[in-house]
């Protein structure tokens, strides 16, 4: 995070948890209230950013993604993968361009471990991958009003979740999401400007709030404690348009491939709510009555609820739904899947385009 972003963000009221997030500004009950239900901004630094640029950049990353890179430009955004040879993901990212440089935008606390991972690729290539961490400021603004307050500063928005504006000083990315939903990057003068002008009409929220409507649009992520542990298919990547079948290879494509062509996971990620206020870390294994000796799945990510309770998305074995579901143990706090989120027999991803 750049020094002088956090000093903006201070001085606006931020307070900082040990990770170096932003817990709140100052009420965080009001503020988790507000996030179904108000329009607000978040500062996303708690995200980190890889940047990739050079001749080969997009060569490059379409040898290394689980989506096609050349559906990316200017105007177009996607969700994909980092795998290994056997076809787990080491990183999840939202992919974008700005400028002829490509973003790979992920958690920071797996930030430094993918960037080692794309670097050992690089040979001969005549790409530049970097810790773009402090490159662009980022935020999110969502809500009702989020889109007329963008509309009536910018004049313009990119419609569909995934879609792109880049104007001179600033990006836009429209997310998927139960309200609109934005993430705003671009430089530091012109981001301070516009988060003083959006905070007149949008409560300032913690990173709370942003995690909870990735949650709510069946955003799967992965990790410190995930690296390695899925199958795109099983965190329903490309059930979220994150996965082409009818691009060349890359690292775990065969696998990948295979279980969509021949077989279907045994695994999928499912939505669910645990009663309690304690959010259960991400790899927390989930106990079923329904699978003795072996686990029934494990949590993906976790966020708090203005209803008081956890959401969060968990990959189940198949054969654990049904069963009765707790965390860790079977006297672990109670583990309710929404039976509706996202059905195992829902195995056809969205339309993909064909590159021009």
């Amino acid at each position: 995070m750049k020094p002088e972003w956090k000093a903006f963000l201070i001085d606006a009221g931020a307070e900082f948890d040990a990770e170096q997030r932003v817990g709140s500004f100052g009420n965080p009950d009001q503020e988790r209230a507000l996030c179904l239900s108000g329009t607000f901004l978040c500062d996303l630094s708690h995200r980190g950013l890889i940047a990739a640029w050079g001749e080969d950049a997009a060569h490059f990353l379409q040898n290394m993604l689980s989506n096609d890179v050349r559906l990316i430009n200017e105007n177009q955004a996607q969700m994909t993968a980092l795998c290994s040879p056997k076809g787990r993901m080491l990183a999840v990212f939202r992919l974008f361009q700005r400028q002829g440089t490509y973003y790979l935008e992920l958690p920071r606390e797996t930030l430094e471990s993918t960037l080692k991972r794309l670097r050992l690729f690089v040979l001969r290539a005549k790409v530049s991958i970097e810790d773009a961490d402090d490159a662009l400021v980022r935020i999110g603004l969502a809500g009702p009003r989020a889109s007329e307050l963008l509309g009536e500063r910018l004049g313009a928005l990119p419609q569909a979740p995934g879609d792109v504006l880049n104007l001179p000083d600033i990006g836009i990315i429209r997310l998927p999401g139960p309200v609109p939903r934005y993430e705003i990057f671009g430089e530091l003068a012109p981001m301070q400007a516009l988060w003083q002008a959006l905070d007149v009409h949008a409560a300032p929220v913690g990173a709370n709030a942003w995690e909870l409507l990735d949650i709510l649009a069946g955003l799967p992520e992965v990790y410190p404690a995930t690296v390695e542990a899925f199958v795109p298919q099983m965190a329903n990547l490309d059930l979220v348009g994150g996965v082409s079948f009818k691009k060349g290879c890359y690292p775990g494509q065969e696998v990948v491939a295979r279980m969509h062509y021949l077989g279907k996971p045994n695994r999928r990620m499912y939505a669910g709510v645990i009663d309690s206020d304690r959010l259960p870390a991400p790899g927390t294994a989930v106990h079923s009555d329904q699978m003795l000796g072996q686990e029934g799945g494990e949590i993906v990510r976790a966020a708090h609820h203005p209803d008081g309770h956890v959401r969060v998305l968990a990959v189940m074995r198949l054969g654990a739904i049904g069963g009765k579901l707790s965390l860790g143990t079977p006297d672990g706090p109670c583990l309710i899947l929404d039976p509706g989120s996202l059905p195992p027999e829902l195995e056809t991803a969205p339309s993909e385009p064909t590159p021009h």
